[in-house]
């Protein structure tokens, strides 16, 4: 017993955990997948309007970041000169972004915004909990009140990288 306990406290102290560095996140990532959980229910479902929302992330090098995201299944106003305020509405529902500076510290990286889509957002800080899974990065947020129906999510975002 003592000489497998010797061996096993050998093992983990030879083989280094994992751990991700900033480099890994740089560079430009496509949205693979958004899923939302609610919180009251443990339910998952579509996070941003169905299973292929539109989206693209970008942590440079600089200290910089900025994302976009489109829900899936956005209806096209005719014309900008000729929407409505409830065709702009219902865009601003179904869109995000925001660019600022991020830190990471290992586990989670923050978004401090200073410019967004929604000024409620901006001067803020986003706190994200970051991952690798099979060369894709996920992202997953504390709970929120989601701005569509208002009900507390967590989002779980799985970003792949562009070449």
């Amino acid at each position: 017993m003592k000489l497998f306990l010797a061996v096993a406290t050998g093992l983990a102290i030879a083989t280094p955990a994992f751990s991700i560095d900033v480099q890994d996140i740089h560079g430009t990532w496509r949205l693979a997948s958004a899923t939302r959980k609610l919180v009251d229910t443990n339910e998952v479902i579509d996070a941003y309007g169905g299973p292929h929302p539109t989206g693209w992330i970008n942590y440079g090098k600089d200290g910089r970041m900025m994302v976009v995201c489109a829900f899936e299944g956005r209806e096209r106003p005719l014309a900008n000169d000729k929407m409505t305020d409830a065709d702009r509405i219902k865009l601003h529902k179904t869109f995000f972004a925001y660019a600022g500076e991020y830190e990471f510290d290992g586990k989670n990286v923050t978004h401090r915004i200073d410019t967004s889509w929604n000024e409620a957002w901006t001067g803020t800080s986003q706190v994200r909990e970051l991952a690798f899974e099979d060369g894709r990065l996920i992202l997953t947020t504390t709970p929120f009140k989601f701005n569509v129906d208002g009900r507390t999510s967590v989002i779980t975002l799985v970003w792949e990288k562009h070449p």
